[in-house]
């Protein structure tokens, strides 16, 4: 605005080139009595005829344009006045740089102008908080436009808004012009956005009945504490100073405050610019009580006095504001289930500052029975509308049910196609007596591509990925994929469901999978495998609804299961070494079809299947095997949950779980369980946070000999050094206490939902193997056992053999005669040497017996019913790279042989 002002100052100082704009006044006269001269009379400003009018400078406006702006016209006269007009009006217009006029004199007038420069670019530097689309979307300045130095300012006010509205009150946003040629200019916003502006102190004057503190925890905003760093809430937020007065009224109300009030709410900036001061000043008043309690309801249908017993207050207790408004939803929901959609609930209070009570009436206005007239569907792209009307418990046509109404909501919910929030709203429909349900869905990803990563000291990496789609071709079908690869185990799995078979209430899937089970152990970093499961199967199920929440569903399973042993654990004859491999390794090897079917019944009422906030789920499940096969059994299995929401966001869940399997076979012999080590129940990661995978439950642990420096044997205390066999169990249990925890707004955005939870678990009833190893205990010459100096006894050191049991021999180094070609090697001669192993013996030398000294002792741990513990929390994040899962779990109750394991994390992503 320089040019413009210095234009303004140069019409209004010279005006016009010399043409005086009034005559001078002389001084004022002195008074009668001292001699005055007369006072001089104002002479009227000439008055011109414009001659020619034109305009110079313009480039990208006409002329025409340019006087259309001014009421300047050839043959009209001016004056002064008139030409200073002129001026302010081609400066309202914001189109030019500069102007003047020229030619007073003569009046051959000439506007000369020079045009404001177009935008090139609008550039944002120094934004981090707020990204650049978000800041031009709020700006009117953009390239191709004419620069004005008003829309300047208009823009720098926007953007310091936006930073306020973020709690930034210490932004500054400096606007610069970079001229460029042909008249352009770039327009740069520095930023210096500053930090939040906090909440330094909440101030409440006037309160006695509750303490600072009280009134503050019913806020929405919060002191700014180191604990709460990532808390938004301590961000000061002026819009949020309404809410909070509600918040105080509402807080007051509930507690019989009836005449609470808050007479000023007042932010005040600290001295340094960075925080604020929030006071409140408020008047409490007198504490009610509830007076008569009634309802008066215009609808036939309705028992008024039966209604008021419902009511969740009575006479004499303490008024509570909130009871009232669960009242009249609960009235409303009440004509609701009658078929009343339209139903107005008005409470009449008659206050009473005598007695201090408060009495109430409920009017329910006379309303007419609705019914559906038209169910509508909004905003699914991919999904069928069958897919959603499925989902709706009512029809068209049917009369209007709320908890029907709501039913259907938690069941398109609970499908996890759409946004959550999801709301079937109630309009008017043609007539009095009819409604519109309008179903407004908003589509998201219900395809998961998810990996997850872990260590473990028996598994070392584990690395899994499934591939899920839940709404396949927009049907409503579920398809998936899975593969699971580790040092452990690998498998791939794939599976299909159709939950409508020719769109009846009947599911149907099938799943087909390849599982191949390692068990192993380290010796040193030699990885030694001890046996294999590999198993290969179908299983068909199906599911039809009994009652809304009852469903039962069947099933048909084949499964070809191997189970093997490495071949260092067979002796020359084929047979099982039980000695290398344990006896119940070797019971359990073979090849075996198991034929199942089995039933689960399930009752389900949770709002939602995939984050539950409230309802229950229960199931009971058995299998039967023996429908053919080689195996026989019945497997029995039982799972229950309850959510509850405890407000504020706090979410709190109970879930169990248990089984038993019992054999039908009978007893397979001495030390051998009834039932096979595939069938089996097992315990650990990811069920049971704060224990490995198969970490709790009957195990055998071969823990080896070590000899020291001085010839002493004693077991090894290197885990890595064990072999850990995982029996599984024939009964466990398992429950979870767990409690989900909401943060601020800020980490919302960030996807952060935290919980901490409590478990407590067994695995337990297993056949006690019998034992595999038998060292004898070394013995002197005279036949007394031999002892370590810390009294262990001496183990007596065993022959080594070949594979076919030949005793095996080392040719002594210090031989002369055979160092050269034979000292150190080994052969199965006693005397002489052979290059082939059990080969014909040439030599008279004697050679040494090599000895088996790598002795394990068996530790049988067969579990017990007593509980295992842990406590731990777990973190869900939606990481910028896919949903992310950490748990941190801490075992604290524990039995012998349990493998407890700290960390576990998985990620994944959808799409």
């Amino acid at each position: 605005m320089k040019t413009v002002r210095a234009g303004a100052m140069l019409l209004a100082g010279t005006m016009l080139s010399g043409v005086p704009v009034m005559a001078q006044t002389a001084p004022a006269a002195p008074s009668a009595g001292a001699g005055a001269a007369p006072t001089q009379a104002v002479a009227p400003a000439p008055v011109r005829t414009i001659k020619t009018l034109r305009v110079e400078g313009a480039q990208r406006i006409e002329p025409e344009t340019v006087l259309s702006y001014t009421k300047l016209r050839v043959g009209i006269p001016y004056t002064p006045e008139t030409l200073d007009q002129a001026l302010k009006d081609l400066q309202a217009s914001e189109l030019f740089a500069d102007f003047s006029i020229s030619g007073v004199e003569t009046g051959d007038i000439v506007l000369r102008v020079r045009e404001n420069p177009i935008i090139n670019r609008v550039i944002l530097e120094g934004n981090k908080r707020l990204k650049e689309d978000k800041i031009k979307k709020e700006i009117k300045l953009s390239p191709r436009q004419i620069f004005t130095r008003t829309a300047v300012r208009q823009d720098v006010a926007r953007i310091v808004e936006l930073y306020r509205r973020q709690g930034r009150f210490g932004a500054v946003v400096e606007p610069k012009m970079v001229n460029l040629d042909q008249n352009r200019v770039d327009v740069v916003f520095e930023i210096s956005e500053g930090p939040k502006s906090k909440v330094r102190q909440i101030n409440i004057i006037g309160n006695e009945k509750f303490s600072d503190d009280e009134l503050r925890g019913a806020m929405y905003t919060k002191q700014s504490r180191w604990f709460r760093f990532l808390s938004s809430a301590t961000s000061y937020d002026q819009d949020r100073l309404a809410a909070d007065q509600q918040k105080l009224r509402l807080f007051y109300l509930t507690n019989g405050y009836a005449d609470f009030r808050v007479t000023s709410a007042v932010a005040e900036l600290t001295p340094d610019k960075k925080d604020f001061i929030i006071t409140y000043v408020v008047e409490e008043g007198p504490r009610y009580k509830f007076g008569d309690v009634k309802v008066d309801s215009q609808i036939r249908d309705f028992d008024n006095e039966k209604l008021a017993q419902s009511l969740p207050m009575k006479k004499g207790d303490w008024y509570n504001a909130k009871l009232i408004e669960d009242s009249i939803d609960s009235l409303s929901q009440t004509a609701g289930l009658f078929g009343y959609a339209f139903t107005d609930v008005n409470p009449d209070f008659q206050r009473d500052k005598d007695t201090l009570t408060m009495s109430i009436t409920f009017n329910i206005a006379e309303a007419k029975r609705t019914y559906v007239e038209r169910i509508d569907i909004n905003g699914n792209t991919q999904t069928q509308d069958k897919v959603v009307r499925r989902e709706i418990r009512v029809a068209e046509g049917d009369a209007f049910n709320s908890f029907q109404v709501r039913r259907s909501q938690d069941r398109i919910n609970s499908l996890g196609y759409f946004q959550e929030k999801l709301e079937i709203k109630q309009n008017p429909g043609s007539t009095p007596d009819r409604i519109v349900l309008e179903t407004n869905v908003e589509e998201q990803s219900t395809g998961s591509l998810q990996l997850s990563a872990g260590y473990s000291s028996l598994e070392r990496f584990i690395i899994q990925a499934n591939i899920t789609q839940r709404n396949f071709r927009g049907k409503g079908q579920e398809l998936r994929a899975g593969v699971n690869y580790s040092a452990y185990s690998k498998s791939i799995e794939l599976g299909f469901t159709e939950p409508y078979v020719f769109d009846k209430n009947i599911a149907l899937g099938v799943d087909v999978f390849r599982r191949d089970f390692n068990s192993f152990n380290y010796l040193g970093t030699t990885r030694q495998t001890t046996y294999s499961q590999v198993s290969t199967g179908f299983q068909v199920r199906a599911g039809v609804p009994l009652t809304e929440y009852w469903s039962l569903s069947g099933r048909y399973g084949l499964t070809y299961d191997q189970v093997g042993l490495a071949s260092s654990f067979f002796n020359a004859d084929g047979s099982c070494n039980f000695q290398q491999a344990g006896r119940y390794l070797c019971d359990s090897i073979g090849n075996r079809w198991t034929s199942s079917v089995g039933y689960s019944l399930i009752y389900d009422s949770l709002n939602s299947r995939l984050r539950p906030t409230a309802g229950h789920r229960f199931s009971f499940s058995q299998d039967f095997a023996g429908l053919g096969g080689d195996v026989k059994y019945i497997r029995t299995r039982a799972e229950g949950a309850k959510f509850k929401g405890l407000g504020k966001g706090f979410v709190f869940s109970i879930l169990g779980e248990g089984g038993y399997i019992h054999s039908l076979e009978g007893s397979r012999g001495p030390g051998i369980d009834p039932v096979r080590i595939v069938d089996r129940f097992y315990l650990g990661e990811p069920q049971f946070r704060g224990f490995d995978i198969r970490g709790v439950g009957p195990r055998v642990l071969r823990v080896p000999y070590v000899i020291g420096n001085d010839g002493s044997q004693s077991l090894s205390k290197d885990r890595q050094q064990f072999v850990d066999d995982a029996l599984g169990g024939r009964a466990y249990y398992l429950a979870r206490a767990e409690l989900e925890i909401p943060l601020g707004s800020g980490a919302r955005e960030m996807g952060l939902r935290p919980s901490v939870y409590v478990q407590a678990g067994s695995l337990w009833g297993v056949t006690r193997p019998l034992p595999s190893l038998n060292f004898p205990q070394a013995k002197d010459a005279n036949g007394n056992p031999l002892f370590n100096k810390d009294g262990s006894p001496t183990l007596a050191p065993v022959a080594q053999t070949d594979a076919q049991g030949r005793p095996l021999f080392q040719v002594p180094t210090n031989d002369s005669t055979t160092a050269d070609k034979t000292a150190g090697l080994t052969t199965t001669c006693q005397t002489g040497y052979s290059a082939t192993l059990g080969g014909a013996c040439s030599g008279g030398t004697a050679n040494i017996a090599l000895q088996n000294t790598n002795y394990a002792q068996e530790q049988f741990y067969l579990g017990t019913w007593k509980p295992r513990v842990s406590i731990g929390i777990g973190v869900n994040w939606n990481s910028p790279f896919g949903p992310l899962r950490i748990d941190l779990a801490k075992a604290l109750v524990t039995q012998p042989g349990d493998d407890p394991k700290l960390i576990t994390f998985n990620v994944g992503t959808q799409f």
